[in-house]
């Protein structure tokens, strides 16, 4: 089906109409462009004020028609062939409705990117092409395509080249490349930071970046950042600063410029515009990983209703392919444009999920319900992405759940039944935290956070081998605060005590705190330790008691196996001699049986 794409906001439908109709339109091999596909896209172009990019294959077919600035205006589902010896096979032709044809840094980027056939841009005015412009490759040297420009010209010498014999040409020179060449198409991603008065140490935040960066499978090509009293309300960053970041991205051939802090839609925006390459934050970098780890369909949720809460402030129009998820009749005005549709989507979908995500919370209160009832307390371990909470649930359950040396290795939440020192109890992983985490995240993660929210005891789990350990654990801190347990009894569980490079003395100093203990929960160092802490920890809220228990009150017998522990039982004539650990909480219901 022949689309127009791009953003049509505000078009009217007879303009939409004389575009489509030049999908029909063929141009002959040897031409780059007819004057009819030229005066009609520079007559709509002008009325409208926005360029018109079109798709043109060697068969002269016109694959695409979009509408927008270039860097939005893109192709959707054309593949074009992608060898390092072969051009795409399309060519793109596109509007300045400025009046100037020369080619920006945009177009060569993305000329490169894609290895058009050739790019070309007409710069246009009062309906007339004024001036013309081509670019196309024509070599590839030192891991880069070399491009050559024609122009600006008058569009009659432009249509004057043989289009057949410079493809012909460009290719023939790309056969030179070396067997071993391989192009790659990863993202080449700048970074760029801002230290703000009471945060973090910048350089220990951008290496967090690096991690993060690295962790989602993008190649880090450059680093940029900047002291301010406060964000820039525009581009987050001063002016002069986007002039080095813009000048980067031209020197490293970068894609992507991911920024340390969360931007606001405008600030996104603007910067996009400015330096006509993808920029995200923090966030999106985060939510970018989750999506990659998750594996439950209650993770795979979670993360998607985060990703659309980040996503819905910050539609354009641009359009976010959504399928329809609601509607009807009734729910439709007239004028509704595509922007107003795919908001309406995301917040149909939003709500969908958040129904699913509750249908699981009920589940998980069920759950909770039974071990309370069981009178079986709860564990939950919390800490810093990757300070190794998988590995210790993994040694002290044999869960085998993924461990991996990387930021947010695991997401899905793991519940395993242990045993401590004969006291059976509830341990459950989390998601790991970090600074600066998304608050999307964390609603989005509600209930997967409400075992952290209903726990008992806290296993706080800390890389004592990290630099900035105690900024971690200030960052975990935060978080909890946030959920409101920063009451709930907590063991500090220092991890990776082994590992070399650990200043002299400085286990020490942290064992001093109550409730800490050293472990190495790779090779079981330090977990007699860690149960012992546990053990006392749940006794402390338990009373030993001695119970003489009548025959003919032997329900009470039951009813210490649900609430409490029963370590020893007798019958004898006088009645039932029971040990048993009881609730503090319940006790006074057992008093007239206690035996002194």
């Amino acid at each position: 089906m022949k689309n127009i794409l791009g953003d049509l906001s505000g078009i009217k439908r007879t303009v939409i109409e004389e575009l489509t109709q030049l999908y029909d339109h063929t141009i002959p091999p040897y031409l780059i462009f007819t004057p009819e596909l030229v005066q009609t896209i520079a007559k709509i172009s002008s009325a409208i004020n926005r360029e018109i990019v079109v798709y043109i294959s060697r068969r002269g077919e016109i694959k695409s028609i979009s509408i927008g600035d270039f860097s939005s205006a893109t192709l959707e589902n054309l593949e074009g062939r992608k060898a390092a010896r072969r051009l795409s096979g399309l060519r793109c032709i596109h509007t300045h409705p400025s009046g100037n044809s020369e080619l920006s840094l945009a177009d060569i980027s993305a000329l490169k990117n894609n290895r058009y056939d050739a790019i070309i841009a007409l710069g246009v005015n009062n309906g007339d092409v004024i001036h013309s412009s081509m670019g196309f490759i024509t070599d590839y040297k030192q891991d880069e395509y070399i491009v050559d420009t024609i122009g600006p010209i008058p569009l009659e010498e432009l249509m004057s080249i043989n289009f057949v014999s410079l493809v012909q040409y460009i290719e023939k020179n790309l056969s030179n490349i070396d067997q071993t060449t391989v192009v790659q198409d990863s993202e080449k991603a700048v970074l760029v930071g801002v230290e703000l008065p009471n945060s973090w140490n910048i350089e220990d935040s951008l290496q967090e970046l690096v991690q993060l960066t690295e962790t989602a499978g993008a190649e880090i090509v450059g680093q940029l950042w900047q002291k301010r009293d406060k964000p820039d309300t525009a581009y987050f960053i001063g002016r002069g600063k986007l002039q080095d970041i813009s000048l980067l991205i031209q020197q490293t051939q970068a894609n992507m410029v991911i920024f340390d802090d969360e931007l606001t839609p405008a600030q996104q925006r603007n910067l996009q515009e400015q330096l006509n390459v993808k920029v995200i934050d923090r966030t999106a970098l985060i939510l970018d990983i989750f999506a990659q780890r998750a594996r439950s369909h209650e993770g795979k949720l979670q993360v998607e209703l985060a990703q659309l809460r980040y996503r819905l402030p910050r539609l354009t129009g641009q359009g976010l392919v959504l399928s329809r998820l609601g509607g009807g009749i009734g729910t439709r005005g007239p004028g509704e444009t595509k922007l107003e549709v795919d908001r309406r989507r995301i917040r149909a979908r939003i709500n969908e999920i958040d129904n699913e995500i509750n249908s699981m919370k009920k589940r998980r209160d069920l759950q909770r319900d039974n071990r309370s009832n069981a009178q079986l307390p709860v564990i939950a371990l919390v800490g810093y992405t990757n300070a190794g909470k998988s590995t210790l649930l993994n040694s002290l359950t044999n869960a085998q759940v993924l461990a991996e040396d990387k930021l947010f290795a695991t997401l899905d939440p793991t519940t395993r039944r242990i045993n401590i020192n004969g006291h059976d109890a509830v341990i459950s992983d989390t998601v790991g935290f970090i600074q600066k985490l998304p608050h999307q995240l964390i609603a989005a993660f509600r209930a997967t956070l409400e075992e952290v929210i209903h726990a008992d005891i806290l296993l706080h789990v800390i890389d004592i081998s990290h630099p900035k350990y105690q900024e971690q654990m200030a960052a975990v801190y935060e978080v909890l605060r946030q959920l409101k347990v920063e009451s709930t009894t907590t063991i500090e569980v220092f991890n990776k005590c082994d590992k070399p490079g650990i200043t002299p003395g400085l286990l020490d100093r942290c064992l001093r705190k109550n409730d800490s203990v050293a472990i190495s929960a790779l090779h079981l160092t330090g977990i007699d330790e860690l149960y012992a802490r546990i053990t006392r920890l749940l006794l402390s809220e338990l009373t030993s008691v001695k119970l003489l228990i009548p025959y003919e009150n032997n329900a009470i017998v039951n009813q210490l196996y649900q609430i409490g522990k029963v370590v020893s039982i007798e019958y004898d004539p006088a009645g039932i001699f029971i040990n048993a650990y009881i609730p503090n909480d319940r006790i006074k219901q057992f008093d007239k049986w206690i035996s002194h």
